[in-house]
C-alpha cells in the first residue's frame, strides 16, 4: 500500500494525468494519478490516505514553484493530475465517508476578469484537502456574501489583477466585514501587497499558492 501511495504522490508532484497522458515524457505508457487512485480505492485503501498522498505531492509542487524551480505550466500539470485524482474522491467526501479540512470560497472582484493566479491557488489548496468553492470572475460583493451564509465557517479568497480593480477588493472587504465582522479573509494579485492588506482590513495577503496554503493550514491546526 505505501508503495502504491508514494506513487500517487509522485504522479502529483511530475503531473501524470493517466496512461495515456504523455506528460512527463519518462513516464510515458505508465499509470498516472486516474488509475493509481482507482487502484487504491478498489484494494481498500481509505480515501484520507489518498489524500495525503495528493496533498504530499503538492506541497512539493508549491515549494518548488516558490523556489522558482517549477513555473506555472507544470504547476498547471500537477493540478490536472491531482482533478483526475478527486474525481474519484469527490463523491467520497460528499457522502461523508472521507473528511475535508475546511471550506475555501474563492473568486477574482469585481470588474476583473483574469483568473490564472486565482485558478492556481484554488487547485493547490483543494489539492491540500480543502473544499473549493470557485466563484469564478467578476464577483460582486453579495455573491462573496450569499455564498458566506451558506458556507458559515469557510475562509474567503479574494483575488484582483489590475489596480484599477483595487478598490472592488476594498468595497467586498468592507461589505463582508459589516456583515460578518470575523470572517477570515485572504487576498492576492499582482498589484496587491501587505500593506494593502491591513489598509482593507483583510486578514492574510498571500504571494502566492503555498503561503495561501500554510496560512489555511495553521487556522485548521
Amino acid at each position: 500500500m505505501e508503495g502504491l501511495l508514494k506513487n500517487i504522490s509522485h504522479c502529483i508532484e511530475f503531473g501524470k494525468i493517466n496512461k495515456t497522458s504523455p506528460f512527463p515524457p519518462d513516464m510515458k505508457d505508465q499509470d498516472g494519478a486516474d488509475e493509481l487512485t482507482l487502484q487504491a480505492l478498489n484494494e481498500g485503501v481509505k480515501p484520507d490516505q489518498i489524500l495525503d498522498a495528493l496533498i504530499s505531492g503538492m506541497q512539493k509542487v508549491g515549494e518548488k514553484f516558490a523556489e522558482n524551480k517549477i513555473f506555472v505550466p507544470q504547476m498547471l500539470m500537477a493540478a490536472k493530475a491531482m482533478n483526475a485524482a478527486m474525481i474519484h474522491l469527490k463523491p467520497l467526501f460528499d457522502s461523508g465517508a472521507a473528511r475535508r479540512k475546511g471550506t475555501f470560497i474563492i473568486g477574482t472582484v469585481e470588474g476583473d476578469l483574469h483568473d490564472i493566479g486565482k485558478n492556481l491557488v484554488a487547485m493547490m489548496i483543494e489539492g491540500n484537502g480543502y473544499e473549493v468553492i470557485d466563484l469564478g470572475v467578476d464577483v460582486k460583493p453579495e455573491k462573496f456574501l450569499s455564498e458566506i451564509e451558506k458556507k458559515p465557517d469557510s475562509v474567503v479568497g479574494m483575488s484582483a489583477l489590475l489596480t484599477t480593480t483595487m478598490m472592488n477588493m476594498k468595497k467586498a472587504v468592507q461589505l463582508v466585514k459589516d456583515k460578518y465582522p470575523d470572517q477570515v479573509i485572504c487576498i492576492g494579485g499582482a498589484p496587491v501587497s501587505d500593506k494593502f492588506c491591513k489598509e482593507i482590513h483583510a486578514d492574510f495577503y498571500g504571494r502566492n499558492p503555498q503561503e495561501a496554503v500554510a496560512f489555511l493550514n495553521k487556522l485548521a491546526s
